[in-house]
């Protein structure tokens, strides 16, 4: 049984909220790749954006970003719909969503654009980092909290990179909803994160 913390994030100018996703594609119901109940958040993100930016924290975007064709797809070998192509509607971030910082884009060149941290070849399994680290060192960031979509693909990539990175990590669930590729996946992001050493809000 996973514990919830009820506590709500607290912010300062040593944290980093990391918004993960929030495009029409995965966000907007007619989206390409549409993650259940990913439209109810918005509102909620959109108060945290203000209350971070209040206190002195830094709120960066992370954006898929995907060529027409990657290995990424499922028209190409892969497992996931066409979603977020560059340049199109479905890849945009959504239009009631507040942006008051950088945009950090990945699988810009056919990459599975998990994290928010690195782009991994589909491929040939080379990664490769995107500027959020750079970005959220440069600002002395100690803290990071992640939010977004989807909670059991690229929240849960992210926030095990943030993790990895020597930040420490927390994970609102009310600002997030998991894909559920399989049943059960959303709940099982949760235990895993929970066990690799972040705080579920």
């Amino acid at each position: 049984m996973t514990t919830i913390d009820p506590q709500a994030p607290s912010y300062g100018p040593a944290t980093a909220l990391v918004v993960v996703d929030m495009q029409h594609d995965f966000a907007s119901p007619d989206g390409s790749l549409f993650v259940d109940g990913g439209d109810q958040i918005v509102d909620t993100i959109n108060s945290h954006i203000a209350e971070a930016t209040k206190a002195g924290a830094f709120v960066v975007y992370t954006q898929d970003w995907h060529p027409e064709r990657t290995p990424h797809f499922v028209t190409d070998g892969g497992v996931w719909p066409v979603h977020c192509v560059r340049d199109t509607w479905g890849a945009s971030l959504c239009d009631d969503l507040e942006v008051v910082g950088p945009v950090v884009q990945k699988g810009t060149n056919g990459e599975d654009g998990y994290s928010g941290f690195t782009m991994r070849d589909a491929t040939t399994g080379h990664e490769r980092p995107t500027e959020l680290h750079e970005l959220l060192a440069d600002r002395s960031i100690t803290d990071v909290v992640v939010v977004g979509l989807a909670l059991d693909v690229c929240v849960k990539a992210t926030a095990l990179d943030a993790l990895a990175n020597g930040y420490a990590v927390s994970v609102p669930t009310e600002m997030s909803r998991a894909v559920n590729l399989e049943p059960g996946d959303g709940d099982n992001a949760i235990a895993e994160l929970e066990d690799s050493g972040c705080t579920i809000l």
